[in-house]
């Protein structure tokens, strides 16, 4: 069971929080919810979309409501969410009846599609038709991707083992993007190209490799468990100007 930070009041609700959305052995995910504790930050859990009291209602003006550790969540009393997994998959149910995990898996992470795609608060990454945490490219399509809005790209080449052609003799850096933000050692212009290709792709968080000049590949899966990062993406969430 994930680490569960809340701050309780009255009888059944929650004040303002931040959710982690991620699996139950992501330790960065509790590592991130100690160090936003003190804007009521929580992670849930697959387990936890079991507890009964969850709904949503599609194209509908009636509030979705959830229940994370006994107690009502309205949809307004969420500040912002963080999400750090791409899906439910059986292996997180073990709670659920052996012969129904893959079905209930699937339910599951159609109703955090629609769920995470009707609110209206910071969600980092927004979901799509491939993941709840933003778009689930391989390497080719990032790199298709960056080359048809002009960014320089190194072509991704596949044989019986992946070869991307970095071997250019070029330095190399990775940049990551939090919401308008950039880090990493890349010159000015590396970094307006990550800033781009995440805006391009509606990406808040973005890690993104290049070789000299040009894109070798990206991920909509940046590590951002270290102060710099985690004190970034809290900016985003708290409408900071750094978003």
């Amino acid at each position: 069971m994930g680490l569960i930070l809340l701050t309780v009041i009255g009888p059944s609700r929650m004040d303002r929080m931040l959710i982690i959305l991620a699996k139950r052995e992501d330790a960065g995910a509790e590592w991130l919810a100690d160090r936003w504790r003190n804007h009521d930050a929580v992670v849930v859990s697959p387990a936890d979309f079991s507890e009964p009291g969850w709904t949503h209602y599609v194209g509908s003006h009636r509030p979705s409501r959830l229940h994370i550790g006994g107690s009502e969540v309205r949809r307004e009393d969420i500040s912002g969410v963080l999400v750090r997994m791409a899906s439910v998959s059986h292996e997180d149910l073990d709670h659920i009846v052996p012969s129904d995990r893959a079905y209930v898996a699937a339910e599951m992470t159609a109703f955090m599609l629609a769920w995470l795609s009707g609110l209206a608060c910071p969600v980092l990454n927004r979901p799509t038709a491939q993941s709840l945490g933003g778009p689930a490219f391989p390497d080719e399509r990032w790199v298709h991707f960056a080359s048809g809005i002009g960014i320089p790209i190194v072509p991704v080449r596949r044989g019986s083992f992946k070869t991307n052609a970095t071997a250019m003799n070029e330095p190399g850096c990775e940049l990551t993007v939090v919401g308008n933000a950039c880090f990493g050692d890349g010159d000015r212009t590396l970094m307006n190209r990550a800033r781009r290709l995440a805006m391009m792709s509606g990406t808040d968080l973005l890690s993104v490799r290049f070789s000299g000049s040009k894109l070798v590949s990206a991920s909509s899966w940046p590590d951002v468990c270290s102060p710099e990062f985690a004190d970034a993406v809290l900016s985003c969430f708290m409408g900071r100007a750094l978003c």
